[in-house]
């Protein structure tokens, strides 16, 4: 059956979608030994003959999901030209190939979901499905409850103003504070430049949720396989009508 190639690469788990175009126009991507750019171009799957980067793809191999706890200094690439630790480097005994379902930067930490499932990725990051992601924060200085609330309704970044979002402080010394933040944006750094605009860098940034599923105690630079009913969960959650979702949990506030 034919179909478009960007579909059957995006199912093989080699990219998602608009990878799988990035990489048709490129010229990496082959059908039958002919270097294929027509973005409507297509194939069939069973017949054809198709290569990402001279690598034949396979259409038909198991879908694979994981969540990694990771650690700082470890870079959201399976690849990196600077010579640094990336995350594929922490999937040891994994063999079937899986990429990271968004990022997390380079200095920070926490549950990064990895998986082959090209239709899932695409819906996660899809700006539209606003999947929240729940981040544990220490910053520097003591935010008022003025400034949680400036957070909460939105401010305003060199790429616009920021959605809503859930802040509420869970912690605080003398010279720092805990937030607990939730948003359902993926903009590059977004976090750290929020807290930026109001005088409070973060020192420490740990990703602790995303939809329903949870970091829990998993060890820093481990993995492990999702269950079969977080999978399950995770489909329906973005799945679902937007206002149908369960609002992120928050942790109880103390020290305010």
């Amino acid at each position: 059956m034919l179909e478009r190639l960007q579909k059957i690469i995006s199912r093989a788990g080699v990219a998602s979608r608009r990878k799988a175009e990035e990489l048709m126009t490129a010229g990496a991507v082959t059908v039958n030994g002919r270097v294929v750019h027509e973005l409507g171009s297509k194939a069939d799957s069973e017949r054809d003959h198709i290569k990402v980067s001279g690598k034949l793809i396979n259409p038909k191999q198991p879908k694979a999901y994981l969540m990694l706890n990771k650690p700082r200094e470890v870079v959201t690439t399976l690849s990196d030209p600077m010579g640094r630790v990336t995350v594929k480097e922490l999937l040891r005994g994994v063999r079937i190939r899986v990429y990271p379902v968004g990022r997390l930067d380079y200095d920070s930490e926490g549950l990064l979901l990895l998986t082959n499932d090209g239709e899932l990725v695409q819906k996660m990051l899809h700006p539209s499905f606003e999947v929240p992601k729940t981040y544990e924060i220490k910053v520097r200085g003591v935010l008022t409850d003025e400034e949680i609330r400036t957070l909460s309704k939105g401010v305003e970044l060199s790429d616009g103003r920021t959605l809503p979002c859930q802040v509420r402080k869970i912690e605080k010394t003398e010279k720092n504070s805990w937030l607990e933040m939730t948003i359902h944006e993926g903009r590059n750094r977004q976090i750290r430049r929020m807290l930026e605009t109001m005088d409070h860098p973060v020192t420490k940034l740990k990703r602790i949720r995303v939809g329903k599923l949870e970091l829990g105690a998993l060890p820093v630079g481990r993995y492990r396989y999702l269950t079969s009913q977080e999978i399950k969960s995770l489909k329906q959650y973005i799945t679902a009508p937007r206002r149908a979702r369960p609002a992120p949990k928050m942790s109880r506030a103390v020290g305010t």
